[in-house]
């Protein structure tokens, strides 16, 4: 006999994603804070840096080897979404005649800023980076807005490398 699958209400499911998101935020801000303790702003924040880019990569390369089973080129419309986007609040929006991704609300900053850490925890964005240049260093994902900079929200494109 075949279990009777569980439905929850979406405004549950968003709770509990936004719980978990929660825990990686608070995760990520007292690795950040005890790695800075321990070795110094600059020490520590280079090893910050050092684990997201690995962290990205992981990411990248993830989204790069579902592109290829599929046997879909390494553009950017091919990297699958590595966000449970039910817990983010985003829209397309064009900009000088580029698309670019709005994010009014990201539950991880919306953390860090409670924390009053929202400068502390910027380098965590950077995963961005990462995670594009490892699917394919021909594209480079631009942060042109970041709500832990202060911008009212994040804007968010991904360009080709200028060579």
């Amino acid at each position: 006999m075949e279990a009777k699958e569980e439905i929850i209400p979406k405004k549950e499911a968003v709770r509990q994603i936004e719980l978990a998101l929660r825990r990686a935020a608070l995760l990520y801000h007292y690795f950040a804070k005890t790695l800075i303790d321990e070795f110094g702003e600059e020490k520590g924040s280079q090893l910050i840096r050092r684990a997201i880019d690995v962290y990205g990569a992981h990411i990248g390369k993830d989204a790069r080897r579902k592109a290829d089973e599929r046997g879909l080129p390494p553009t950017p419309e091919h990297f699958e979404s590595d966000l449970p986007m039910l817990a983010w609040k985003t829209e397309m929006v064009v900009v000088d005649g580029e698309e670019r991704a709005r994010v009014y609300h990201c539950p991880l900053a919306k953390e860090w800023l409670d924390l009053g850490e929202g400068r502390k925890a910027r380098p965590y964005c950077f995963v961005d980076q990462a995670k594009m240049h490892a699917f394919n260093s021909e594209y480079e994902y631009v942060h042109v807005k970041n709500l832990l900079d202060g911008d009212p929200y994040c804007e968010l494109v991904v360009r080709p490398v200028k060579k």
